[in-house]
């Protein structure tokens, strides 16, 4: 704010940062704590980092067309299956590995239904989405691998 008219924070958007960054470094805190492995903690790391982004772009200026566009609360589910799977999963590397997996094909199914529906027109075009998506389905993947080398590795 103290370089550009076009952010504009108020006290809310301070708190709730902070809120997400508190969360976020108990998280991985609690996984280094927990777990030996560089490899899981590698993963878990790629995994906490990814939903982190995921909520703070999408919470700024939105992935799909512009901020407030109420197609992007369909990224809720990407998040929520990424609690809820790793719950149920007890946070084994191998449940970890199919949960990040099918957080990459639900991210890639939200970007292809919102280029065939055009929701994110004007603002956000093809290429744009596929970027910004295609991103974050890298990020599901790149950790579902290293959950999957953790698990083979017996860690």
């Amino acid at each position: 704010m103290q370089f550009t008219e076009e952010v504009a924070w108020g006290v809310g958007d301070f708190v709730l940062f902070g809120g997400m960054l508190l969360l976020a470094g108990a998280a991985v805190e609690t996984v280094i704590r927990t777990n030996p492995s560089s490899i899981y903690r590698y993963a878990m790391g790629g995994g906490l980092g990814g939903a982190f982004l995921l909520i703070w772009v999408n919470g700024a200026v939105g992935l799909i067309g512009a901020a407030g566009n109420p197609a992007n609360l369909m990224y809720a589910g990407v998040l929520a299956v990424g609690v809820i799977g790793a719950l149920v999963g007890r946070f084994r590397a191998r449940a970890m590995s199919r949960v990040l997996l099918a957080m990459a094909v639900i991210q890639t199914v939200i970007m292809g239904t919102a280029i065939v529906m055009e929701w994110g027109q004007p603002s956000s075009g093809p290429v744009e989405l596929v970027v910004a998506n295609g991103a974050f389905a890298g990020i599901w993947l790149v950790s579902a691998w290293l959950f999957r080398k953790a698990e083979r590795d017996g860690t």
